[in-house]
């Protein structure tokens, strides 16, 4: 898990107006951000604005008498679990990639052995130019993560790829990349449900309902990042265990429901994330069931309700912090809400599944966390992008619940 120290650089560029909103975003986040200038960043946003916002006195000068023994980038690059430079104008990225070190920033580049992340920003062809494609190849090699930039309209009037990415999707790719920075969940003890489960018709057939599981799977590993001790059960899916993580493997809605109550009385928070089946055959037959044993082209079954795992949990004496999901098609948040208040959830993330780009099999998901305080609309993202920003939710309520 990475440290929560970033020190934030900012070159020249006119997406520098953009950097006090992402200060803001990663001290929500959870994050320590110290501010580094270029000079020319300077013309596009003040010291004073950042520092407000950071808590913390921005730094320009390489000459810095109040450094530690004068010599702040020595003190910077020891200090920062990550060097983010955002905007990443072409001019800065030549000389990072050339290795000059003429002014803090590029100075505290070569001196610290963080990982570093640039989100570049400048005109579509200054993007395309050859140089700067060889400065980017160069910095790959060495071992820089490069985020962006996104297509559209730029301060000049053109279009096309240049776009420093928007403060919310660098702190996303900045989670993706590192892991997330904050230790949210430190100590803390998670069961996560994922995927679906199969009730047998026979030995060949079941009912299920749709999931591929990676919802799941990436909140559980968003879990871990975040320091919690997490364990999840899981019905058949096609994914890999996820590192680090005690997983108890289940098929039907009775063996996780069996699962998750032997856990249950040893976990703080609970993630609901699996699609359980709500219905199962009465009977199910010992053998195929051959379709010479029917009389004519229809079959009918008779079914059960499959008992409800959470409301189950939410029934304990002394239940653990509840997270539901909901897949809904129509009125997601209304049946959400009534969801999350029949079940007794602490909070309910629902998504609207009836759009086939997002949710089950996709990596991207776009959903709703509905809590008694209001809820909080995650854009279209990846999935673990939604983990990270989830579980950093979760673990911000369920801290305001205990006090």
């Amino acid at each position: 898990m990475q440290g929560k120290r970033i020190v934030l650089g900012i070159g020249g560029g006119i997406a520098a107006y953009k950097t006090p909103s992402l200060v803001r975003q990663l001290v929500a986040a959870g994050m320590d951000v110290i501010p580094v200038l270029t000079e020319s960043a300077h013309h596009f946003v003040t010291a004073t604005v950042l520092t407000t916002l950071s808590g913390n006195r921005v730094r320009a000068d390489l000459w810095d008498l109040d450094a530690e023994n004068s010599m702040g980038h020595i003190e910077l690059a020891r200090w920062a679990d990550t060097l983010l430079i955002a905007p990443a104008t072409a001019n800065l990225l030549a000389r990072l990639a050339h290795g000059q070190s003429d002014d803090l920033l590029t100075t505290l580049y070569l001196a610290t052995t963080a990982p570093t992340i640039v989100a570049p920003a400048m005109n579509v062809e200054m993007w395309n130019h050859t140089a700067t494609k060889r400065n980017i190849g160069a910095l790959k090699t060495d071992g820089v993560h490069v985020i962006g930039p996104e297509h559209g309209e730029q301060a000049c009037g053109e279009i096309g790829l240049g776009r420093m990415l928007e403060p919310e999707d660098i702190v996303s790719q900045l989670l993706a990349t590192t892991g997330p920075i904050s230790a949210s969940m430190e100590g803390i003890r998670v069961l996560v449900t994922a995927g679906p489960t199969r009730e047998s018709i026979d030995p060949v057939r079941y009912i299920t309902n749709a999931s591929s599981g990676k919802q799941g799977y990436a909140i559980a590993e968003a879990a871990r990042d975040a320091g919690a001790v997490v364990r999840l059960v899981s019905g058949p899916v096609a994914l890999p265990s996820p590192r680090g993580v005690q997983q108890i493997p289940v098929t039907t809605a009775a063996e996780m429901k069996a699962a998750v109550l032997d856990l249950a009385g040893d976990i703080d928070i609970m993630f609901g994330v699996a699609a359980v089946a709500d219905y199962r055959p009465i009977r199910s037959e010992p053998h195929k069931i051959k379709k010479t044993q029917q009389n004519g082209p229809s079959i009918s079954m008779d079914l059960v309700e499959n008992d409800d795992i959470l409301a189950s949990v939410a029934a304990l004496p002394d239940p653990p912090y509840l997270v539901g999901f909901a897949a809904e098609t129509q009125n997601p948040i209304k049946n959400a809400v009534h969801k999350r208040e029949r079940k007794c959830l602490d909070a309910i993330v629902v998504n609207d599944v009836s759009d086939r780009s997002i949710g089950f099999d996709s990596d991207e998901n776009e959903v709703t966390l509905l809590h008694a305080d209001g809820e909080t609309t995650f854009d279209r993202s990846t999935k673990a992008q939604i983990a990270n920003k989830l579980v950093s939710a979760i673990s911000a309520l369920y801290a305001k619940k205990r006090t």
